[in-house]
């Protein structure tokens, strides 16, 4: 698995669970302030996407992941 792939696997489980916690509706809801960490990576997967650097990224690819191409 690539980095890339490691990247968008993360950003997808970090929006579901913080979804999960901040709609009112959901059984696991703690507050709507969790709405704001979903808003967060929504900016950072923008902003990676314009400047072809992702933070997450470099991390993965510390961690031992190959680039994705």
């Amino acid at each position: 698995m690539t980095s890339w792939q490691m990247v968008r696997i993360i950003a997808g489980f970090f929006i579901l669970l913080s979804l999960a916690l901040g709609i009112p509706g959901s059984p696991i809801f703690v507050t709507q302030w969790w709405l704001a960490f979903t808003a967060f990576v929504g900016v950072n997967l923008l902003q990676s996407g314009i400047t072809k650097w992702c933070l997450m990224e470099s991390i993965m690819r510390k961690l031992g992941f190959k680039q994705g191409v």
